[in-house]
């Protein structure tokens, strides 16, 4: 199928009340029904003037692609039929929501740093650029204008993630060859994909591992080889794979086995009352202007990083475990700096400090 768009006269009526875009509908439908149309023939459906039949006829051709012949012989013009079947939906575009395309489009290449799509989603770039009048320098200012940074995102193999999304879509089991991260472990396993997560700059597969015969959440980088087997997957009940892997917070797999409740001070308060930490977070503020955020969460590790990194500005009200854990990873920073000493005046408060302020060029 063919993206077409009609971007030159969009909503502009001619003489007899149609579109561009009727029209393009109207010529394609007349040559896919002769043999051969003489062009006056077309001029006389359509009621345009020669000048403006030309011009159509020349934006079908080489801006949307369709493969229109002149036979000088017969003065007629067709669909050659040796070019591989394409087709006008209908559906057509304005100039601004061409550009919106192509700022999805910038978007989604920056969002894909493993280059899983851009093969695919690439020629659509060329395909948008030709249904502009302007198309000149339009995506290169697109992409100035646009800036994704991933922090964290960690490189996979895109063959790895193709095999994994075919297998998704056929509901066919895997063989994967998996390494554990935080034993260095290397393992073979068959699992049942379920679904695909991207979290934090990062791709996750939910499947059911049968070999440790539960569900688990598998790292696209830490899949070190892939391949398809002919063994239908288990299926799982979406019911059960939010229980299992997305009740708690985080990546971490697993049931709430707790609520953790952290208090921000008012400096904070602004930027973390705006975020979503969990679906089923309660808040609140407090009269002091602390921000008070209640979550649930299955493994305190990837919650006990999001809290060490407000520093002074989050306290972990409960429960004492978390309270606990939190404490000993501080001690422990600490006495990686042995004796250094820090004067309160080069502390920056809260306030100026906050990556969220105005950034201001390096002097």
């Amino acid at each position: 199928m063919q993206i077409c768009a009609d971007v030159y006269d969009h909503g502009k009526l001619d003489e007899h009340g149609m579109t561009k875009s009727e029209r393009f509908g109207i010529i394609e439908r007349i040559l896919l029904s002769r043999r051969g149309v003489r062009f006056v023939d077309l001029q006389d459906r359509l009621g345009v003037s020669r000048a403006t039949l030309h011009r159509d006829i020349r934006d079908l051709r080489d801006r949307m692609n369709v493969p229109i012949v002149c036979d000088r012989d017969t003065g007629t013009y067709r669909i050659d039929a040796s070019v591989e079947r394409y087709e006008l939906p209908g559906v057509w575009f304005s100039a601004g929501e061409i550009h919106a395309l192509l700022s999805m489009q910038q978007l989604l290449a920056a969002f894909d740093a493993g280059g899983l799509l851009t093969e695919h989603v690439g020629p659509l770039r060329q395909r948008l650029l030709g249904m502009l009048e302007s198309a000149t320098d339009s995506a290169d200012d697109i992409a100035r204008r646009i800036r994704i940074l991933s922090a964290a995102a960690r490189h996979y193999a895109p063959q790895h993630f193709q095999h994994i999304a075919a297998s998704l879509m056929e509901r066919r089991r895997l063989s994967i060859e998996y390494v554990a991260r935080s034993k260095g472990d290397t393992s073979q396993r068959e699992i049942s994909p379920q679904r695909l997560t991207h979290y934090r700059d990062n791709w996750y597969l939910d499947a059911w591992c049968h070999l440790r015969n539960e569900l688990r959440s598998f790292a696209v980088d830490a899949i070190k080889t892939v391949k398809t087997m002919d063994a239908v997957v288990q299926e799982i009940p979406e019911a059960e794979l939010d229980a299992a892997l997305g009740a708690g917070y985080g990546i971490f797999a697993g049931k709430v086995l707790a609520w953790a409740k952290l208090r921000f001070t008012p400096e904070r308060a602004r930027w973390v009352a705006a975020e979503h930490w969990h679906p089923e977070q309660e808040c609140w503020f407090e009269e002091s202007g602390s921000f008070v955020l209640r979550i649930p969460y299955a493994d305190h590790r990837e919650l006990m990083m999001d809290i060490l990194k407000y520093g002074a500005d989050c306290e972990v009200l409960e429960p004492p475990e978390l309270r606990t854990h939190v404490v000993a990873q501080l001690e422990m920073a600490v006495k990686k700096y042995g004796d250094a000493v820090v004067s309160p005046s080069s502390v920056p408060d809260g306030e100026s400090e906050d990556i969220d302020e105005e950034r201001r060029p390096l002097p």
